[in-house]
Protein backbone atom coordinates (compact mmCIF):
# COMPACT_ATOMS: atom_id res chain seq x y z
CA UNK A 1 0.00 0.00 0.00
CA UNK A 2 1.22 3.33 -1.03
CA UNK A 3 -1.57 6.35 0.21
CA UNK A 4 0.62 8.43 -2.63
CA UNK A 5 -1.99 9.90 -4.39
CA UNK A 6 -3.78 10.77 -1.39
CA UNK A 7 -3.07 14.51 -1.68
CA UNK A 8 -4.32 14.40 -5.44
CA UNK A 9 -7.43 13.26 -4.89
CA UNK A 10 -7.86 15.78 -1.85
CA UNK A 11 -7.05 18.36 -4.40
CA UNK A 12 -9.18 17.02 -6.99
CA UNK A 13 -12.21 16.92 -4.31
CA UNK A 14 -11.85 20.41 -3.41
CA UNK A 15 -10.44 22.15 -5.85
CA UNK A 16 -12.20 20.38 -8.65
CA UNK A 17 -10.85 18.26 -11.56
CA UNK A 18 -8.26 20.59 -13.17
CA UNK A 19 -6.35 21.86 -10.18
CA UNK A 20 -6.94 18.09 -9.20
CA UNK A 21 -4.86 17.29 -12.54
CA UNK A 22 -2.20 19.88 -11.55
CA UNK A 23 -1.44 18.75 -8.29
CA UNK A 24 -1.11 15.43 -9.37
CA UNK A 25 1.24 16.15 -12.32
CA UNK A 26 3.64 18.61 -10.53
CA UNK A 27 3.55 15.35 -7.54
CA UNK A 28 5.32 13.05 -9.82
CA UNK A 29 7.87 15.55 -10.94
CA UNK A 30 8.10 17.27 -7.52
CA UNK A 31 8.98 13.34 -6.66
CA UNK A 32 11.07 12.76 -9.80
CA UNK A 33 13.22 16.35 -8.87
CA UNK A 34 13.50 14.55 -4.70
CA UNK A 35 13.53 11.10 -5.03
CA UNK A 36 14.51 10.27 -9.04
CA UNK A 37 13.34 10.48 -12.28
CA UNK A 38 11.59 6.82 -12.60
CA UNK A 39 8.05 9.10 -10.80
CA UNK A 40 8.17 11.57 -13.70
CA UNK A 41 6.69 9.25 -16.37
CA UNK A 42 3.95 8.18 -13.77
CA UNK A 43 2.57 11.82 -14.23
CA UNK A 44 0.08 10.83 -16.35
CA UNK A 45 -1.53 8.46 -13.92
CA UNK A 46 -1.63 10.90 -11.30
CA UNK A 47 -2.97 13.75 -13.66
CA UNK A 48 -5.54 11.37 -14.65
CA UNK A 49 -6.54 10.79 -10.85
CA UNK A 50 -6.97 14.42 -10.61
CA UNK A 51 -9.39 14.56 -13.46
CA UNK A 52 -11.31 11.58 -12.95
CA UNK A 53 -11.90 12.08 -9.06
CA UNK A 54 -12.41 15.81 -9.44
CA UNK A 55 -15.11 15.33 -12.00
CA UNK A 56 -16.58 12.51 -9.76
CA UNK A 57 -16.98 15.23 -6.81
CA UNK A 58 -18.12 17.76 -8.91
CA UNK A 59 -21.37 15.58 -10.18
CA UNK A 60 -21.45 14.07 -6.38
CA UNK A 61 -20.91 14.41 -2.78
CA UNK A 62 -17.83 12.86 -2.12
CA UNK A 63 -19.16 10.74 0.77
CA UNK A 64 -17.81 7.64 2.27
CA UNK A 65 -19.92 4.99 -0.53
CA UNK A 66 -18.50 7.51 -3.80
CA UNK A 67 -14.97 7.53 -2.03
CA UNK A 68 -15.19 3.70 -2.39
CA UNK A 69 -16.84 3.48 -5.67
CA UNK A 70 -14.00 5.85 -7.34
CA UNK A 71 -10.80 4.35 -5.55
CA UNK A 72 -12.48 0.93 -7.43
CA UNK A 73 -12.87 2.97 -10.62
CA UNK A 74 -9.22 4.31 -9.89
CA UNK A 75 -7.80 0.65 -9.03
CA UNK A 76 -9.00 0.16 -12.57
CA UNK A 77 -8.17 3.03 -14.82
CA UNK A 78 -4.61 3.43 -12.85
CA UNK A 79 -2.90 0.21 -13.70
CA UNK A 80 -3.93 0.43 -17.55
CA UNK A 81 -2.34 3.76 -17.54
CA UNK A 82 0.99 3.00 -15.72
CA UNK A 83 1.17 -0.38 -17.06
CA UNK A 84 2.23 0.81 -20.75
CA UNK A 85 4.26 3.37 -18.94
CA UNK A 86 6.10 0.75 -16.83
CA UNK A 87 6.54 -1.93 -19.99
CA UNK A 88 7.90 0.62 -22.05
CA UNK A 89 10.23 2.24 -19.93
CA UNK A 90 11.45 -0.06 -17.16
CA UNK A 91 10.58 -3.70 -19.05
CA UNK A 92 7.40 -3.92 -16.40
CA UNK A 93 8.91 -3.40 -13.53
CA UNK A 94 8.22 -0.87 -11.05
CA UNK A 95 11.04 -1.04 -8.49
CA UNK A 96 8.46 -2.19 -5.36
CA UNK A 97 7.76 -5.65 -3.83
CA UNK A 98 5.19 -6.08 -6.56
CA UNK A 99 7.96 -6.88 -9.14
CA UNK A 100 9.08 -10.24 -7.52
CA UNK A 101 5.05 -10.99 -8.64
CA UNK A 102 5.64 -9.75 -11.92
CA UNK A 103 8.94 -12.02 -12.19
CA UNK A 104 6.93 -14.89 -10.84
CA UNK A 105 3.73 -14.33 -13.03
CA UNK A 106 6.37 -13.87 -16.39
CA UNK A 107 8.15 -17.19 -15.23
CA UNK A 108 5.02 -19.14 -15.27
CA UNK A 109 4.29 -17.73 -19.10
CA UNK A 110 2.35 -14.94 -18.88
CA UNK A 111 3.19 -11.85 -21.29
CA UNK A 112 4.71 -8.73 -19.93
CA UNK A 113 1.82 -6.59 -20.04
CA UNK A 114 0.01 -9.66 -17.73
CA UNK A 115 2.45 -9.97 -15.65
CA UNK A 116 2.64 -6.26 -14.59
CA UNK A 117 -1.03 -5.37 -14.62
CA UNK A 118 -2.19 -8.25 -12.17
CA UNK A 119 0.09 -7.10 -9.28
CA UNK A 120 -1.04 -3.57 -10.17
CA UNK A 121 -4.45 -4.35 -9.70
CA UNK A 122 -4.50 -6.02 -6.87
CA UNK A 123 -2.37 -3.85 -4.86
CA UNK A 124 -4.67 -0.61 -6.17
CA UNK A 125 -7.74 -1.81 -4.84
CA UNK A 126 -6.36 -1.67 -1.48
CA UNK A 127 -4.22 1.33 -2.05
CA UNK A 128 -7.02 3.68 -4.40
CA UNK A 129 -10.67 2.80 -2.40
CA UNK A 130 -8.10 3.11 1.08
CA UNK A 131 -6.83 6.61 -0.22
CA UNK A 132 -9.89 7.89 -1.15
CA UNK A 133 -11.56 7.18 2.55
CA UNK A 134 -8.80 8.85 3.91
CA UNK A 135 -9.85 11.91 1.82
CA UNK A 136 -13.49 11.58 2.99
CA UNK A 137 -11.97 11.17 6.81
CA UNK A 138 -10.22 14.29 6.30
CA UNK A 139 -12.81 16.35 4.92
CA UNK A 140 -15.58 15.71 7.03
CA UNK A 141 -13.06 17.24 9.71
CA UNK A 142 -12.15 19.99 7.75
CA UNK A 143 -13.78 23.51 8.77
CA UNK A 144 -16.36 24.05 6.22
CA UNK A 145 -14.79 27.57 5.90
CA UNK A 146 -11.56 26.26 4.92
CA UNK A 147 -12.80 23.94 2.28
CA UNK A 148 -15.31 27.40 0.73
CA UNK A 149 -12.20 29.58 1.23
CA UNK A 150 -9.24 27.10 -0.42
CA UNK A 151 -12.90 27.61 -3.54
CA UNK A 152 -12.59 30.94 -3.69
CA UNK A 153 -9.49 31.89 -3.98
CA UNK A 154 -9.08 29.97 -6.98
CA UNK A 155 -11.41 32.25 -8.60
Amino acid sequence: MFLDTVGTILGAVILGPLYGALVGGCTNLVLGIISGPTNIPFALVSIAIGLVVGLIAKKRKFSYKEAIITGLILAVLCPLIGTPISVLVFGGLSGSGADFLVGFLMKSGKDIFTAAFIPRILTNIVDKVISCLIVVFFIDRMPKSFINDAKKSLV
